[in-house]
Parts: C-alpha cells; structure tokens; sequence
C-alpha cells in the first residue's frame, strides 16, 4: 500500500496532508525518515508520523459535525488552538474533509477514510456548497448578481453562484450563497471582491447533506444511505 494512502487508512489525515507530512520529515518507516512519497509500505514495516506508531483502522467511521467557531480544521496545531477532532467523540481517529476557517461555523465531515475523503477533495468533483452569510452593509441585488455570474477573487474568477439576500438590518445583509468550488476563504473573498467584507459564516450544506437541527459543536454519524449517497457521488 502506497505511503500516503496507508496514513490516510490509519485515520491520520488524508492522502494529499499526508503527502505534505512527508516532505516536512514527520513520517519515519522502520526508525528512518522517509524522503519518498512513493514508498509502499509492506508487511512487518513500522510507520511512525510525529514519533507515535499508526495502523490502518479497523473500521471506518463517518460524522457529521456542526463545527464552532474557534477550532482549528485540523488534526494539530503549533499554537494549541482546539481541534475539530476533539469534538468526535470515538476512540477512532479521524480528521477533517476540507477546511472551514478558524471563525467559520458548520457542516464538517470527519472520518477515517482516506479514499473518500481524497475523492471528495478533489478538484474534478464539485459540491453545492451552501452558506449562510452575514455580510457588513447593505447587499444589493445588483452586487449579489455580480456573485452569481462569477467574479473575480483574485487571480481566479469564481464559476456562477446562487444567492439570495434574505434580510437587511440598519448595517448589514443577510444572505444565502451556493457554490461549487472550495477555493481558499473563496466566499469571504467573494464578498469582498463587492465590497461587503462578511461579518460571521456558516456552511449549512453540501451536497444532500445539511446541518438540519444539529447543535452547534455537536456531531452525529452519518447513516448507511447518507455514507453511500456520498460514495456515489465521487464515482
């Protein structure tokens, strides 16, 4: 089995973090740093990452959490900040599919399954990403259709987008936006991008997965249909 696909099977992280865990040294097979993203590993070989052995997980497991604020998408961190891992409550590991921003709330799949979770992060697979959003000011209709027809955020023009504003206070818009790539802070940037710098952000759904009722920093696990949906759609 390929390096990065054996820690991404022992629930560590997925195939692609993997790959980067490598070239930072922090992967040792058999006592020795591994240089080779390449290497396969073979029966009786030690895999270490950051000196604790790993194993391919036994069983795989599959959550849906309503991330908080304040916790980092990941599975460490230098500066000690919470984890999204430490709200799982199983004695699997698991890690995070993708990323939402240290101050971005919501939908968050964590599991141990390496091979989904690569499918789902790949660039070739797009995803209805839905958002709540409160934005600074007053959002026109105008500006939300320069969301919908695709900006630019910056060396990359969004694809077209949904939105729809669903109130206005004195000071700033709520809306709601779907999109269908994963570029990094890409809804925050598109706000900017019009002049409305967004003020808090949930993700509420992705694909025919939503947060529905789930309390903010508590998880569930997905069901059969919902794993299988997700399967298929990565096919």
């Amino acid at each position: 089995m390929r390096i990065n696909q054996y820690i991404a099977s022992a629930g560590v992280t997925s195939r692609r973090k993997a790959d980067e865990l490598i070239a930072e040294g922090r992967v040792k097979v058999n006592g020795k740093k591994l240089t080779s993203p390449g290497y396969h590993v073979e029966e009786g070989d030690v895999v270490e990452v950051d000196g604790a052995r790993v194993e391919p997980a036994a069983r795989k497991v599959y959550y849906l959490l309503n991330k908080p604020a304040g916790y980092v998408t990941s599975t460490a961190d230098k500066q000690g900040r919470p984890l999204v891992t430490e709200l799982v409550p199983d004695s699997v590991r698991v890690f995070p599919v993708g990323r939402l921003d240290y101050n971005t709330t919501g939908l968050l799949i964590m599991t141990n399954d390496g091979d989904l979770a690569n499918a789902l992060m790949h660039p070739s697979k797009e995803f209805d990403k839905r958002y709540l959003v409160r934005a600074q000011g007053i959002v026109t209709r105008a500006e939300a259709a320069r969301l919908e027809q695709g900006i630019d955020i910056g060396g990359f023009v969004t694809s077209p987008a949904e939105v729809s504003l669903l109130k206005h206070d004195r000071n700033s818009t709520l809306a709601e936006i779907v999109i269908h790539e994963g570029k990094n802070r890409q809804v925050r940037r598109m706000f900017d991008a019009i002049g409305h710098p967004v003020l808090e952000l949930c993700r509420t759904g992705l694909g025919d997965l939503t947060i529905g009722k789930l309390a903010i920093g508590q998880c569930r696990k997905l069901s059969p249909a919902e794993v299988e949906g997700l399967k298929r759609a990565v096919r």
